[in-house]
């Protein structure tokens, strides 16, 4: 186990940028609304991993500051004049003060300490602090199925984690904190929902564990898979706090 975040993606930062899930276009409507025109704002990613949101927020035409600690992951993303990058972490981003629009966390904030984090975020945000995390929606047969495999073969109770950060995010950032919720599907063949479990870091990676774990996963994709492809339900929840 490796208590470190800026460090246990080393080793899946290649599965991390070609197999997760990017966000809901109705999720970045949400995260931008009464902000203005996009090309007019500065958002700072944290956690920004491989450069997934990062990339979808400079589309829009926004600047971008990525802020993330691994190295390993930020050589992993494609290159854009619109994004910069910064070695910096959630507690410690290492911005200006007010120095951005937005300060958001993507599927990162479980990794950090919530209390210094949302102080964080408020420094270094003039207008807005967001969270947008996605879940599986095991509502549908395959992404329950598949959820039940991977908290079998977790070695680390992660989903809690996230779970638990959600609640910390609302709670911390203030009263007025809106939520809205946004569903979407990954589509997937075969060796990307392995991919995609690889790039998973708390299921196992080598031996027998892990054979069978994806073996498994092979069995459930030949059960549910439809023209070569399964379609894991994902939500996407939107957490954002006005300064």
């Amino acid at each position: 186990m490796i208590d470190r975040p800026s460090e246990r993606f080393s080793a899946h930062a290649a599965a991390y940028a070609q197999n997760r899930p990017g966000y809901p276009p109705e999720a970045l409507d949400a995260l931008f609304d009464g902000m203005g025109p996009p090309e007019k704002l500065t958002i700072a990613d944290i956690g920004a991993g491989t450069g997934i949101a990062s990339r979808l927020l400079a589309e829009r035409g926004a600047t971008v500051l990525a802020v993330e600690p691994n190295h390993s992951m930020a050589e992993q993303a494609e290159p854009d004049p619109r994004i910069e990058w910064i070695d910096g972490t959630g507690e410690d981003t290492r911005l200006p003060s007010q120095s951005v629009d937005v300060a958001a966390a993507f599927q990162a904030f479980h990794w950090f300490e919530a209390e210094a984090a949302i102080a964080e975020f408020k420094r270094v945000s003039r207008r807005r602090i967001a969270l947008l995390q996605y879940e599986r929606d095991e509502t549908d047969p395959f992404t329950a199925a598949y959820g039940e495999l991977v908290r079998y073969y977790s070695i680390e109770p992660i989903e809690v984690k996230r779970a638990e950060a959600l609640k910390a995010f609302a709670r911390l950032a203030g009263p007025d904190c809106a939520r809205s919720d946004h569903p979407y599907v990954q589509r997937l063949n075969r060796d990307e929902l392995l991919g995609r479990m690889a790039s998973t870091s708390y299921l196992p990676r080598a031996g027998s564990e892990a054979d069978e774990m994806r073996r498994l996963a092979g069995v459930l994709f030949e059960r549910f898979a439809e023209r070569g492809r399964v379609a894991l339900a994902m939500i996407c929840y939107v957490l954002r706090s006005d300064a």
